[in-house]
């Protein structure tokens, strides 16, 4: 499918942006003032979008035609299984705590995705629900995970980073679970350290229990003021990728997810925007979870797990299957 530059838009939370007048690939380029389109990947690749117009819209309910070829996995069960087992051995090595284990549906598709956003925005609404639709790629996001928020206060530009880690059927979560969270939730107090003031960083909500379509998350909030001479180099150097979905300490949990999986692109980066007015910093950024995007005449889908050494391997595919369950019912023209 083609589609033009000029005709990339993007849409969350009831704003719609378009009418796009640059494109960049450089995370600096948010220092100029206007409203940006944010999508990072997994690996690192920025695609920004200046938009010149921003109005409060609903989204256009298209039509959506399922794909009629059947889904295909980056792991299927006993691959995944594993990969979980070997995370286990290396976490019982002390190589590292807690690793996040994705893998990725595909199936081709060449037409527009906008029609499935809308469907998901109907049956399965979330947070930081968002579309974007550049010349590359569409996205259509239900994610539930903040990333990081910018607000502009009397003290300083306030962020807050609000990372899941725990899934659940029901209203009760285990210790397993518990012990993610307060892992991922120091990782993140430690990564916003580096680009906050001292002092500033504080713990406001934890282990907090959320209720989703079809499940129940422990979430956390982890706050901060950023420093006065913050940069986006700086952002990209502490931050990414997020913790959440990479796992502690970060570099080794990199590391070990680079030897079994071959790419995540758009899955896992983040997804949202930041608006730059002189001084002042507004801007949501949500992790990109729960997200399907279409690109090179295929659909794809992300699931995963976080592995700890109390994992069970079973279980944690069983996990990847609850997460991608009601959204690839929708995409199939379920529900």
């Amino acid at each position: 499918m083609n589609r033009g530059a000029s005709e990339a838009f993007f849409w969350m939370n009831g704003r719609l942006a378009s009418q796009p007048e640059k494109f960049s690939d450089t995370p600096e380029d948010l220092n100029e003032d206007g409203f940006w389109a944010v999508q990072v990947d997994y690996e690192g690749h920025w695609t920004l979008v200046k938009f010149a117009h921003v109005e409060d819209a609903r989204f256009l309910d298209t039509q959506w035609i399922p794909p009629k070829e059947p889904w295909s996995s980056t792991h299927d069960q006993a691959h995944y299984m594993n990969y979980v087992e070997h995370l286990r051995q290396e976490i019982a090595r002390g190589e590292v705590y807690q690793v996040n284990a994705c893998r990725i549906l595909s199936t081709p598709y060449q037409e527009s995705i906008s029609g499935l956003f809308a469907q998901l925005l109907g049956k399965n609404p979330a947070p930081y629900a968002s579309f974007l639709s550049t010349s590359r790629r569409e996205i259509a996001s239900a994610s539930p995970e903040l990333f990081l928020s910018f607000q502009s206060a009397p003290e300083g530009i306030r962020v807050k980073s609000s990372p899941i880690k725990g899934t659940s059927r029901e209203r009760a979560f285990g210790e397993k679970d518990q012990s993610e969270n307060i892992m991922i939730v120091d990782l993140m107090r430690n990564d916003l350290s580096r680009i906050c003031r001292a002092g500033s960083v504080d713990v406001s909500r934890l282990l907090g229990i959320e209720e989703h379509p079809g499940l129940f998350h422990l979430v956390s909030d982890v706050t901060g003021i950023l420093n006065e001479d913050f940069d986006w180099n700086d952002f990209v150097q502490a931050l990414l990728p997020a913790g959440s979905i990479s796992g502690a300490p970060k570099s080794s949990a990199v590391s070990l997810i680079s030897e079994f999986e071959a790419f995540r692109g758009p899955y896992c980066g983040l997804l949202g925007w930041i608006e730059k007015r002189g001084s002042t910093i507004q801007g949501v950024l949500s992790v990109a979870i729960r997200i399907f995007w279409q690109e090179n005449d295929k659909l794809h889908f992300g699931t995963g797990a976080g592995i700890t050494w109390g994992s069970n391997p079973a279980q944690e595919w069983d996990e990847t299957e609850l997460k991608a369950k009601r959204l690839m019912s929708i995409a199939n023209g379920g529900m």
